[in-house]
């Protein structure tokens, strides 16, 4: 044996570098692409959830204006509510604060009301805010819904 063959016989420092950084550089861009995935997954399941919370919240207002249409237009004075829970008892008056989150979820929601006459009739606009903060800042779902008193001629 030569010395020439006992060198070309094993891989080379620089050879075992170089498939170790590209093993490396592809199990970076596996963990980056599933942290990523991870993240996308997780703001659809919460814009989700917040679209809930708010059509939840326009079908009480509704049972509430279908209730008693006067009691509802008074509430209504009020420009901005909290509402953590879907009743007037556990509304506040004003913006959400920390610890005012729909019950057992990191969501708030703030419904805000104006009023204005059409063609004779009240016409109470309601917009809804359900909004939360992650690791990547604040995001919200908004709707607004306008209401009258459909039993008025």
């Amino acid at each position: 044996m030569t010395i020439k063959n006992y060198y070309a016989k094993g891989q080379s420092l620089f050879e075992i570098i170089l498939a170790l950084a590209i093993t490396t550089l592809i199990i970076v861009a596996i963990v980056a692409l599933t942290s990523s995935s991870i993240r996308n997954t997780t703001f659809s399941k919460n814009k989700t959830l917040a679209s809930r919370y708010s059509q939840e919240a326009t079908e009480w207002l509704r049972g509430e204006r279908d209730t008693d249409f006067t009691v509802f237009e008074t509430r209504t004075l009020t420009p901005l509510y909290c509402l953590p829970a879907l009743s007037w008892g556990s509304a506040t008056i004003g913006a959400c604060a920390s610890g005012q989150e729909i019950a057992n979820t990191l969501f708030r929601r703030e419904i805000s009301f104006s009023s204005s006459v059409v063609n004779g009739k009240t016409l109470i606009q309601a917009g809804i805010r359900v909004y939360w903060t992650d690791s990547q800042g604040l995001h919200q779902v908004r709707s607004v819904t306008n209401f009258s008193d459909w039993r008025e001629i």
